[in-house]
């Protein structure tokens, strides 16, 4: 074998590795907390040697950190994007599916997120701090924008984002309870969509948008 097909194998063989293990300590993350999750009980969840773990990651923290970066990562990805030129209406809309579909696909990301930030956010507060602030601040002066140009309502911009966090990530955070309620075993993708609706017209009334 040639030693770029070796170079090849050998990452995608390190890629799925570390795919197996990221989801292996959100579980483990979710179920046990930071301090009850060992890097013993990820490497079983994951079925891999705990030598295998040690070889990619370090350490529980850097296995943690990892863990929520992706977390970042995927949220920045689906909301992100949200533009001065779509106007209110449609960022909104985008902005509430894409929460509302990483709650439902990726439940327990936002959970050890929650789990992070009520703790303290010990190892998000750079984060907190800079990304995270920068980000807020930018997309409420585009809301502001809007409010000024006379497109929506004159409400809150930074409420408005905490509101649209907390009642999408409600839906990962809590869907024990849900379900529970719901007498349902799980979501279907009607559920998903009817959620989209919901929170959409409720927010767009609030904001003077139909």
């Amino acid at each position: 074998m040639s030693s770029d097909k070796q170079t090849k194998k050998t990452g995608n063989i390190r890629a799925k590795s570390q795919v197996k293990i990221l989801a292996a300590a959100r579980t483990e993350f979710v179920l046990q907390g930071y301090r009850g999750a060992t890097v013993q009980s990820i490497a079983d969840r994951a079925e891999l040697p705990k030598a295998n773990i040690l070889y990619y990651f370090k350490n529980k923290e850097n296995i943690y950190h990892a863990v929520l970066e992706h977390t970042l990562e995927m949220w920045d990805e689906g909301i992100g994007d949200i533009e001065i030129d779509e106007g209110p209406k449609v960022a909104i809309e985008k902005f509430i599916e894409a929460k509302v579909r990483m709650s439902f696909n990726h439940p327990e990301a936002s959970k050890i997120y929650a789990m992070e930030i009520i703790q303290g956010a010990q190892h998000l507060k750079d984060y907190a701090r800079t990304y995270q602030r920068q980000w807020v601040r930018e997309k409420a002066k585009l809301f502001q924008q809007w409010i000024d140009n006379g497109e929506m309502a004159d409400v809150d911009p930074v409420h408005l984002i905490f509101l649209i966090w907390s009642a999408t990530q409600h839906y990962a955070d809590f869907d024990t309870q849900i379900l529970t309620i719901m007498n349902r075993a799980d979501f279907e993708e009607e559920d998903v969509e009817k959620v989209i609706n919901f929170l959409c017209d409720i927010v767009l009334r609030g904001c003077g948008l139909t």
